[in-house]
């Protein structure tokens, strides 16, 4: 499989919400990193999708403009979704970065706005305080304790 279409793979998988399949793209040493949840490496990326894609109800995945160059990718994506904290709808717009290395995922980086993400996810206090760093370690703090106790109740990978 080209690295295009490990890219194309991964993302159709996202759109199915089968997280099997967009975690045998990973390497399992993979290293994840996006504004929410920090930088995650091996299972605990993996996790992550699993956890996501097992509570979206109403995710809806699309992406473009997948590009590769040599062990390095790119492609942009969006999320539609209901942000299940708040109840509040949520548009993100994400570009992806990659690296490959014998046919899998090796890197993968997310980057969005989270001052955008956040006025949208979280309401006045995202957009008053959303571009703050209080409000990025914050996220991710709840993200992570999210996935842990995720973890703790799926058992070992």
């Amino acid at each position: 499989m080209s690295h295009a279409e490990l890219i194309e793979t991964f993302y159709q998988a996202f759109a199915r919400r089968d997280a099997a399949a967009m975690v045998a793209c990973y390497a399992p040493n993979v290293v994840f990193q996006d504004p929410a949840f920090g930088q995650l490496q091996g299972a605990r990326a993996g996790a992550m999708w699993t956890m996501l894609c097992g509570q979206a109800k109403d995710l809806v995945v699309k992406h473009r403009d997948v590009r590769v160059v040599g062990d390095r990718g790119t492609a942009h994506w969006d999320a539609d979704y209901l942000f299940s904290k708040t109840g509040r709808q949520v548009h993100n717009s994400i570009d992806a970065s990659f690296r490959f290395a014998d046919g899998k995922i090796v890197e993968h980086t997310d980057v969005f706005s989270m001052w955008k993400w956040s006025r949208q996810a979280l309401g006045p206090a995202g957009w008053l305080l959303g571009w703050t760093p209080i409000v990025s370690r914050g996220v991710q703090k709840q993200a992570n304790a999210g996935l842990d106790a995720f973890m703790a109740k799926a058992g070992p990978a």
